[in-house]
């Protein structure tokens, strides 16, 4: 390991991260085939340094059938071939880490595709040997019966028969993705081999997919058992035994306490997606009410001290709805997908700008809330400068589309021909490329584009943000929230109006008395903090962060 891959992987590098997602497939196209590429994605780090993110999370680049766009994997250790080859991926990596950027893969762990080797070599093994026992098999299909069916748009049961082997194998996502089986020590042994080929590749962290659902067992739901906190204990022991610095990163789409679970005490997980928030925090705009914000970060701030949340607005998947009730769930179809295609399983598959309306003032207001909250912020390729989506699409297709580059053809993405290229480019009058592109934003000052990167910058001077306790401030009005984030000294109060409406709020700030605000986006000094309410007033979607200072008289 160099001196600039040890210095990338202090211990704790995950609580100051800023993680950028995107796919290969759909970021750039270097060699005109259609596909984003891994020579691509390395000539727009440059991009990426410049807008102030430190880490990258790849989707999955395996070879794959592409039934489920790449969550069914074919080999794990290879790179599907439109996107290049392994040399391509290592001179990726090298390249990030030059530009002090880590990298972050996804490691589908709980299924395979059926036309993995793996599982081609157990429908044809006898029953009970160690090949057929890589995967989940059962003589019928009412066992594991309180388990429920995540893809309630497309399957009925978790179960499916396999002719070849006569018996019905277990999946809980699509029915050609058969659930491996933890179980097994050789299953075990070969995930962690897996995972050691990709670190010695130079990669910093893994994204572990559907982590709550990796072991199995009788007269229980199958989410959260202790044998799968087990099984990440034994991960998180192996690879900080030979790889320390490298992190996983669990995604659990679960209620507040079984996601805190995927932490351990600071032995499993060093970060887990703070899906219980998410949610709320779109609640909270449409609502214009702090509290589903306010008490879902009460219920979860408490997690081991090496830890850290992986906080996010929107993801490739879909605005999830999963862990929230009923009626709220109603509530937010009928609020932000009043367009039924919209809608996909439990969730809502649009980007943030769509969702909001392409209204620059309230994706401003999540942006903020996003990066002033706590944990590490995860932005989405394209959202930086306002991508739309294509709900005509199938599937989650249509919030994986080109990355919006120029105006010119398809978008910058590439110059291979249109109807060659993996998805088409976005093309309407308001969300196409030759409206909304990197291009243009750059040399606009008031841009999306140009705003996120300066938040990003101010963020970045403020370790409050990132390693900051949270502290929320009393308002007398429920539209307004109102926190101070507290890191060494350094106490930034970050104040929102949730509303579309003007909002005045008193805030009992009198542990600040003397203080001064100073505003952090355009260094206006506020009046100073007395011993009465303190009284600010806000536009519609209106935000401060405010730095206090010491008053000198």
């Amino acid at each position: 390991m160099n001196r600039t891959e040890r210095e990338l992987r202090y211990p704790s590098w995950h609580k100051d991260a800023v993680i950028y997602q995107l796919h290969v497939k759909s970021f750039f196209d270097a060699n005109g085939d259609g596909f984003g590429d891994f020579e691509g994605l390395t000539q727009k780090l440059d991009y990426l340094a410049s807008l102030g993110v430190d880490t990258i999370w790849l989707l999955p680049f395996y070879p794959s059938p592409k039934r489920d766009d790449g969550y069914d994997v074919l080999d794990y250790e290879s790179i599907s071939p439109e996107f290049g080859t392994l040399a391509d991926f290592k001179v990726f990596v090298d390249a990030a880490h030059a530009r002090r950027m880590r990298v972050i893969i996804e490691l589908v762990i709980n299924h395979t595709s059926d036309q993995h080797p793996w599982f081609q070599r157990a429908r044809h093994a006898p029953a009970g040997s160690p090949e057929r026992d890589f995967y989940v098999w059962s003589d019928t299909d009412d066992k594991f019966a309180e388990t429920r069916i995540i893809f309630v748009d497309s399957e009925r049961s978790n179960w499916s028969w396999d002719p070849v082997a006569g018996a019905y194998f277990w999946h809980r996502f699509y029915s050609h993705q058969p659930d491996l089986n933890y179980h097994n020590p050789e299953v075990i042994e070969a995930l962690l081999s897996i995972m050691r080929f990709w670190l010695d590749f130079g990669v910093d962290g893994f994204r572990l997919d559907a982590v709550p659902y990796l072991v199995e067992r009788e007269n229980t739901n199958n989410e959260n058992l202790p044998e799968t906190h087990e099984l990440l204990k034994r991960i998180r022991r192996t690879l900080d035994a030979s790889y320390p610095g490298v992190i996983l990163l669990a995604e659990a789409n679960q209620w507040p306490d079984e996601a805190r679970d995927y932490f351990g005490k600071g032995d499993e997980c060093h970060m887990a997606f703070h899906f219980p928030l998410m949610p709320r925090i779109f609640m909270a705009v449409a609502t214009g009410d702090r509290q589903p914000i306010v008490t879902m970060v009460e219920q979860t701030h408490d997690i081991p001290e090496n830890c850290q949340w992986a906080i996010f607005l929107r993801n490739h998947d879909e605005l999830t709805l999963e862990m929230v009730t009923e009626a709220e769930r109603n509530f937010m179809w009928n609020t932000y997908a009043s367009d039924e295609r919209a809608r996909l399983n439990l969730g809502i598959r649009r980007r943030l700008s769509p969702l909001m309306d392409q209204d620059r003032r309230r994706v401003e207001l999540l942006q903020a809330l996003l990066l002033s909250l706590p944990g590490s912020p995860v932005l989405y390729y394209g959202d930086e400068i306002g991508m739309g989506d294509n709900v005509e699409l199938g599937d989650r297709n249509g919030v994986r589309t080109p990355m919006q580059w120029s105006d010119g053809r398809n978008g910058g993405f590439s110059n291979g021909d249109p109807d060659a290229l993996a998805l088409p480019p976005i093309d309407d009058a308001r969300y196409g490329f030759r409206a909304v592109n990197v291009e243009v934003q750059e040399n606009d000052p008031h841009s999306l584009l140009n705003w996120i990167r300066r938040t990003l910058a101010i963020r970045s001077e403020h370790e409050a943000f990132a390693r900051g306790h949270i502290r929320f401030v009393d308002a007398d009005n429920a539209a307004v929230i109102a926190y101070v984030r507290e890191y060494r000294g350094d106490h930034v109060l970050c104040v929102a109006n949730l509303s579309k409406v003007p909002q005045a709020a008193d805030l009992d700030l009198r542990g600040y008395a003397d203080q001064r605000p100073r505003e952090l986006f355009g260094g206006a000094a506020f009046p100073v903090i007395g011993k009465r309410p303190y009284t600010l007033t806000f536009q519609p979607y209106g935000y401060f962060w405010l730095q206090m200072e010491r008053h000198s008289r």
